[in-house]
């Protein structure tokens, strides 16, 4: 498999390549040439495949012999070595457990196979990798935990001061080793910026070998869609549309969705649920394209007022942004009434969902409303441990959530972290090392 820059079709590279770059030197995103579409007879067996079994005939695809089988089926089993059950509510009405990662968050999948893949391709490079991070909460946790004491590779994790749960700001800044958290008094966006910035800076690539793990490396999306499939899998009723609310920032886990139904899983619709940064909602609703600053929410992984898997998305479509409306619908909510989705879950189900599960809760309640008379299955994405945000769920609930274990440990270590303004004179200063 080859893949292209989305501003730039000639420029055609190795999936080695788009890993190690991240972003295309000409500011584009990767995308596959194609996109592999699996046989209806493996669709409709699919059940019959293991979990891992799945996701490394998908890898496989998108890798091609650029990793030689053993190598990379050891890199699927080891890196996605942990469940994402499907929790049924009701017969309608389903939750796909994203957090029962390292990290206990959604990210953990992405993070840790392109750590893994990553890993593979530095063995015997006598040069350095600096990876930049830009995150507004748990992709920082996740790609930390992923990289962590991996020789060769250093890990710059930039977020947004003030504006990450207590959990989140403790999982990122009390690591050592490899790892440097950088809080920048600013918001996500600018944090994003700070690194498209670094990418596109030739002096600092000619001193630096620099790489990204956002969303904006493929090797992160790639392994988005394998709890897709996974989740048709684990469906008792397949005949049923299915319909799944995806909690929506910026938009990696979406794209998946996309690339997923193209590869032949049956989703009739993906919702894009959205929090009062609802750009992308506005986007679907009038084609229009309004980037703006991100205001600070309960569901702050959500919080992204530039979301840059737009262009890959847009790209899918090739640009014609209307028919993106065929299979995408997008509803977005405010804090309160994202605190009383998390109270009626709460009080109906007896169940616990954070508060970017509770926005996709309230998107599909929404779609659903909206067509009574159809029959479909919707998934919620529950992208992260509700103990994460336990102030907001125990506002909504009455109830604190117990921390897991490996979050608490995080919380009794000191944190260690670089204050950064949000100028990008700054950061390359602090890259270089002077």
């Amino acid at each position: 498999m080859k893949y292209y820059s989305t501003r730039d079709k000639n420029n055609v590279v190795s999936f080695k390549t788009a890993l190690m770059e991240g972003l295309s030197k000409d500011g584009g995103l990767f995308m596959p040439q194609s996109i592999p579409l699996f046989p209806s007879s493996l669709i409709a067996e699919i059940d019959k495949y293991s979990f891992i079994e799945m996701n490394y005939k998908i890898a496989i695809n998108f890798i091609g012999d650029e990793i030689p089988p053993n190598e990379l089926f050891s890199i699927v089993a080891n890196s996605v070595n942990f469940p994402a059950p499907l929790v049924e509510l009701t017969e309608q009405f389903t939750i796909l457990e994203l957090f029962h990662g390292p990290t206990l968050a959604f990210k953990d999948f992405g993070a840790r196979f392109m750590a893994k893949t990553m890993e593979y391709f530095a063995r015997g490079s006598d040069r350095e990798i600096n990876i930049l991070v830009a995150t507004s909460g748990d992709t920082g946790s996740a790609v930390a935990n992923g990289f962590y004491g991996i020789e060769g590779i250093k890990v710059y994790l930039l977020y947004p001061t003030g504006k990450v749960s207590f959990i989140q700001e403790k999982q990122l800044t009390t690591l050592d080793k490899n790892i440097t958290a950088i809080e920048v008094y600013g918001t996500f966006d600018d944090c994003q910026k700070l690194v498209k910035e670094a990418f596109m800076d030739e002096e600092l690539n000619e001193k630096l070998n620099l790489s990204s793990a956002n969303s904006i490396n493929i090797a992160r999306l790639i392994p988005q869609t394998f709890y897709y499939f996974n989740s048709f899998s684990n469906l008792k009723e397949k005949k049923k549309q299915m319909i799944i609310s995806v909690p929506s920032g910026n938009l990696g886990n979406l794209t998946a969705g996309i690339f997923a139904a193209r590869m032949g899983i049956p989703i009739s619709a993906l919702i894009a649920a959205t929090n009062k940064n609802n750009v992308f909602t506005e986007f679907i609703r009038t084609l229009k394209f309004n980037p703006r600053n991100s205001v600070q929410t309960i569901s702050n992984a959500m919080d992204v007022g530039n979301p840059s898997n737009l262009e890959r998305l847009v790209e899918l479509y090739r640009g014609d942004i209307g028919k993106i409306r065929n299979d995408v619908f997008s509803f977005s909510f405010d804090d309160e009434a994202t605190l009383a989705g998390i109270s009626e879950l709460y009080e109906r189900f007896n169940y616990t969902i954070d508060p970017h599960g509770a926005v996709g809760y309230l998107a599909l309640k929404q779609f659903m409303n909206s067509r009574p008379n159809e029959k479909f299955t919707g998934i919620v994405f529950e992208t992260a441990h509700p103990a994460k945000f336990n102030d907001s769920v125990q506002k909504a609930t009455g109830k604190k959530v117990e921390i897991p274990q490996r979050l608490a440990a995080s919380v009794e270590k000191k944190k260690k972290s670089i204050p950064l303004s949000n100028s990008y004179a700054d950061l390359k200063e602090l890259l270089l090392g002077r």
